[in-house]
C-alpha cells in the first residue's frame, strides 16, 4: 500500500510557492474543520463592492502560515533559538487562528451564536483537534492563549504587526484591487529581531512600518468599513435576526439542519458542547446564501425584502457623517416607512437604524510596535516616527452612519 506524500505545496498567486512544511501541518489542513475554510469568505460581502474579493480564509491561514515560516527562518538566522517543537506549534497556531470564524467572517458574529468571539470558538475547536491528533497542539494552544513563556510568539500571531495582519492586507489589497492596501511583507520580516524576550523591529524598517500602519488605516476605511459592504452585511445580521425571530415563533423557514439548529436554539459561549461544535463546523457561506434565494420568497414581508435586498445587491442607502444623526431624524424616516411597507412599528428597526463604527491605526494602550536602535535601546513605533506622531494615527476615528430604504429618500426629493 503506498504511502501518501504529505511535503505538497501550493501555489499561492501572492508569493508564488508555499510548502506545508511537516506532516502533522498537512494533517491538519486535511481535517473537515480546516477545508470548512474554503467556503468561508475572507472579506464578507465586500464583493458586492470590489467583485475580485472573492478569496477564502482558507487562502489566508495558508498566507499567515507562509509569513510565520520565513518570520522563523529570520529570526533563527539572527540567533534567536527557536526549538523544531516550537517552529511547528506556531506554524499551528497562525495556521488555525482563524478556523472559529463563522459563515462571512464577521458579519455573522453575533448573529448565529450569541456573546461569543470568533477567536473564543478557534479555541473550542484547537481544543478538539488537540484531542483527535493526542495531545499534539499543547504547545500550539499555550502559545495562542498567551500561556507560554515566550512572549514573543504570541507577538508573532497576535499583535500590531502579526502575522495575520501582514497576510491579510497584502491579500485583500490583491483581490480587492484596492492598491493602496499593499504592504512590503517581505522587508518588514526581514526587519524582524527578538531582544529580551519582545519582538523587535530594526529602526531602518521604520518608513517600511509607517507604510504598514497607513494601509491598514485605509484599508478599513476604503474597503473593511466602505459604506456598501458595511450596509450589506448589517441587511445580512438583520435578514439572520428576523429569521431567528420567526423560527423561535415556530414559523417555519427553508434552512439546511445546521442553520436551522443555530436559528430555533439561543447558543452562548457555555452551550458549546463536542455536538455543537460540530454543528458549527457544518455552516459556512453556502447555507445563508442558500437560505437567503429561499426567503425572498417568504411570505413575512421583511424576511422577503432583507433577503432579496442582498440577493440582488439592491441595498438600503447608507449616509456617514463626522457629527451623530439625531433620534428626529430616525424617527422622521420610520414614520414615512409605516406610509410605504406593510409593517408594524416594531419592524421598522430592521429597514431604518442608525449606528457608528470605529477605527484606530495604531493602538497605544495594546502592546506596542517596538523599534530597537543602533544603540540597542527599544521605544515606541510612535516615539521612533515623526510622521506617526505628526499624523496622531493613534487617535481613534468614529463616523456615524443611518440607514434606511432608497423609496424614502425619492420621497423627500418630490
Amino acid at each position: 500500500m503506498s504511502r501518501t506524500n504529505k511535503l505538497k505545496i501550493f501555489n499561492d498567486p501572492i508569493y508564488g510557492f508555499i510548502s506545508i512544511p511537516n506532516e502533522l501541518v498537512f494533517d491538519l489542513i486535511q481535517h473537515p474543520y480546516f477545508q470548512r475554510l474554503r467556503r468561508i469568505s475572507q472579506m464578507g460581502l465586500s464583493y458586492l463592492v470590489y467583485p475580485g474579493a472573492h478569496h477564502t480564509r482558507f487562502h489566508h491561514a495558508l498566507g499567515a502560515m507562509h509569513l510565520m515560516q520565513k518570520a522563523v527562518e529570520v529570526l533563527r538566522f539572527k540567533g534567536v533559538l527557536i526549538s523544531q517543537d516550537e517552529e511547528t506549534a506556531l506554524y499551528i497556531a497562525i495556521l488555525l487562528h482563524d478556523i472559529g470564524h463563522g459563515p462571512f467572517s464577521h458579519a455573522l458574529e453575533q448573529s448565529i451564536v450569541e456573546n461569543v468571539h470568533h477567536e473564543e470558538i478557534s479555541l473550542l475547536f484547537m481544543h478538539q483537534l488537540n484531542e483527535e491528533f493526542e495531545g499534539k497542539l499543547i504547545l500550539a494552544i499555550q502559545i495562542f492563549k498567551g500561556e507560554y513563556h515566550r512572549k514573543f510568539m504570541l507577538q508573532l500571531i497576535s499583535s500590531q504587526l502579526d502575522m495575520d495582519r501582514m497576510d491579510y492586507l497584502k491579500r485583500d489589497s490583491f483581490y480587492s484591487g484596492v492598491a493602496e492596501g499593499n504592504i512590503n511583507s517581505d522587508r518588514l520580516i526581514q526587519m524582524l529581531h527578538v531582544v529580551d524576550d519582545v519582538l523587535v523591529v530594526e529602526e531602518k524598517a521604520i518608513y517600511s512600518i509607517e507604510k504598514f500602519l497607513m494601509a491598514r488605516r485605509l484599508m478599513y476605511w476604503q474597503a473593511y468599513l466602505h459604506k456598501t459592504s458595511l450596509v450589506a452585511e448589517l441587511i445580512l445580521t438583520k435578514a439572520l435576526k428576523r429569521a431567528k425571530e420567526l423560527s423561535q415563533k415556530g414559523v417555519v423557514l427553508d434552512a439546511s439542519q445546521p442553520l436551522l439548529f443555530f436559528l430555533t436554539n439561543k447558543i452562548e459561549k457555555e452551550d458549546f458542547t463536542a455536538t455543537i461544535l460540530e454543528k458549527f463546523s457544518q455552516l459556512d457561506d453556502f447555507d445563508i446564501m442558500s437560505a437567503l434565494k429561499s426567503w425572498q420568497y417568504h411570505n413575512d414581508f421583511v424576511l422577503s425584502s432583507l433577503s432579496k435586498m442582498i440577493i440582488n445587491r439592491d441595498l438600503l442607502k447608507v449616509k456617514l457623517s463626522n457629527e451623530k444623526f439625531e433620534r428626529e431624524v430616525l424617527t422622521a424616516y420610520k414614520e414615512q416607512l409605516l406610509i410605504e411597507y406593510p409593517v408594524s412599528i416594531s419592524e421598522t428597526d430592521y429597514f431604518v437604524f442608525k449606528g457608528k463604527i470605529k477605527t484606530l491605526g495604531y493602538n497605544k494602550e495594546a502592546q506596542p510596535i517596538q523599534i530597537v536602535k543602533k544603540d540597542r535601546t527599544i521605544e515606541d513605533v510612535v516615539i521612533s516616527s515623526d510622521q506617526l506622531n505628526s499624523r496622531a494615527f493613534s487617535k481613534p476615528v468614529t463616523k456615524y452612519y443611518i440607514c434606511f430604504p432608497k423609496v424614502l429618500e425619492e420621497i423627500n426629493k418630490l
